[in-house]
């Protein structure tokens, strides 16, 4: 197939790319390198069947010949990004997801919005089914992502009602590993990089709030197996298995040979989500997805990665 992906500089949009080329369809990446890495992106320079252009997606675009699949993944989305971007993520979301949606209906693709768990907002239900509508303060300090998020669904479904998209919809839940941003600003490349260094690892709030988090292969499999899938509503994509802000410090802390960094405390930043756990039934029937890799394999992975990158020896 020739395949679209935006935001294929960034942490997934390369994975995916790289999923995607070992099937052998033919890619075509998209990337304005707001939050995107070209380093993501080296090692695909010599491959024929990969085609980079710089774009924002936010401008229309027309790229010639046909087209099977785009997948949308273009948007900041990291916590460091929620006051460094905020109108070029509700940009991207908005104009740009129209945009993306007007080049399929053209063409004929089938497109996948990568959403959020963002959508959900400080959930008041646990976990969080497809069919919850979510607790997102619409002015906060995260509305920027929750509501670009939400509004990219709203406008991914009225592309697919009113005109005809075939479309699909998944909600990540906290993705991590290798070629994630390491000024990101979210919680496992925080504590990773402390850890690597000696500096304190930095919990907010008391550490008793929970995250979900799911290894990137994981991820990209199941965005894969949903673009395939015959259904157009939205699908959780994430691990189940729930675990403390806290816990997450101490393991990788412990995964760190030799590692002294202290367990600091600050205040909880605002709108912080206190719980966050994805049910995930309606992948496991519908696309019979879910999580393989363990919590500290991954985080082992990427201990290593960010070891050789950041040079610091064993």
């Amino acid at each position: 197939m020739r395949i679209v992906i935006t935001g294929v500089a960034g942490f997934l949009g390369s994975h995916l790319a790289d999923h995607l080329l070992e099937q052998g369809h033919d890619v075509i990446g998209l990337d304005n390198f707001v939050t995107g890495r070209r380093e993501n992106l080296a090692h695909l320079a010599s491959n024929p069947n990969f085609t980079f252009i710089e774009h924002d997606v936010i401008a229309p675009i027309n790229i010639h010949g046909d087209l099977d699949r785009i997948y949308h993944l273009a948007s900041p989305c990291s916590t460091a990004s929620y006051s460094r971007f905020q109108v070029e993520m509700l940009k991207t979301n908005s104009q740009g997801t129209w945009n993306m949606l007007e080049l399929a209906e053209k063409k004929q693709a089938r497109f996948l919005m990568a959403s959020s768990s963002e959508t959900y907002g400080d959930a008041l239900i646990h976990p969080q089914r497809e069919d919850y509508w979510g607790n997102v303060n619409p002015i906060g300090l995260r509305s920027m992502y929750d509501e670009g998020k939400r509004f990219a669904e709203a406008c991914t479904m009225a592309y697919h009602r009113a005109r005809g998209v075939d479309t699909r919809i998944v909600r990540i839940f906290s993705a991590y590993g290798p070629r994630m941003d390491i000024a990101d600003g979210r919680v496992v490349i925080n504590f990773i990089q402390a850890a690597l260094t000696g500096r304190p690892i930095t919990v907010y709030g008391d550490g008793r709030q929970t995250r979900s988090l799911c290894y990137v292969s994981d991820i990209i499999d199941g965005i894969a197996l949903a673009m395939e899938a015959d259904f157009h509503q939205p699908i959780n994509l994430g691990n189940p298995e729930e675990v403390s802000i806290l816990q997450i410090a101490r393991e990788i802390r412990d995964l760190v040979p030799g590692c002294k960094s202290e367990i600091t405390f600050q205040p909880m930043p605002p709108d912080d989500p206190r719980h966050r756990c994805p049910d995930i039934s309606r992948a496991k029937q519908l696309l019979r997805w879910s999580p393989k890799i363990a919590r500290t394999i991954g985080f082992q992975q990427m201990i290593d990665y960010y070891r050789q990158r950041m040079k610091i020896s064993a």
